[in-house]
């Protein structure tokens, strides 16, 4: 059965031709001469192999760093009044970056210290203990031995951490209990 055209809807107008537009990047796509698809994808991970990931311990090293301090700082009672929103910013980096590059349980971990963030920025109120058991978490997944590894190579750590975010994201605001 045809819907009725509604005002303003092609249909409506008998005597409207629609047509399609090509835009400028789709002529450019389709231009002759170009690489293949899987040649180009070929290319852009041999530049990352080659000049991204050489320089990557040198930046996760500082950006843990810096995200480390902020956190001690929080816990000192010492932290800017946005230090949420900065260890957060660093955590989507990481997580960004750590899953371009092909370090799936750095990703995995920034991604759920992510979570755990976005609950402390919804509702205002910081639970340290998951803060520090996810950096901890960071510290040990950006060693050389642990770079590699995949979420599912080390399950226990994975399971907890699961945990944490769990119990922090469904808490009512306010019910944390500091010795859980």
């Amino acid at each position: 059965m045809k819907q009725p055209a509604k005002p303003g809807d092609a249909r409506s107008f008998p005597d409207a031709r629609v047509f399609p537009v090509e835009t400028r990047f789709q002529k450019l796509a389709k231009r002759p001469g170009g690489i293949p698809r899987d040649k180009a994808i070929e290319r852009a991970e041999a530049r990352i192999e080659e000049e991204v990931k050489p320089q990557f311990d040198d930046w996760l090293r500082a950006e843990l760093q810096e995200l480390g301090s902020e956190i001690k700082a929080a816990e000192r009672g010492e932290a800017a009044p946005d230090w949420v929103e900065n260890a957060n910013f660093r955590c989507r980096q990481l997580r960004d970056s750590a899953t371009t590059l092909g370090f799936p349980l750095l990703a995995f971990i920034a991604n759920s210290f992510c979570d755990i963030l976005d609950a402390i920025e919804a509702d205002h109120k910081s639970n340290m203990e998951s803060i520090t058991c996810h950096m901890d978490a960071l510290m040990l997944a950006g060693q050389k031995s642990y770079l590699r590894l995949t979420p599912d190579q080390v399950p226990e750590l994975t399971k907890g951490l699961r945990r944490v975010v769990k119990h922090v994201t469904l808490a009512p605001s306010g019910t944390e209990d500091a010795n859980s």
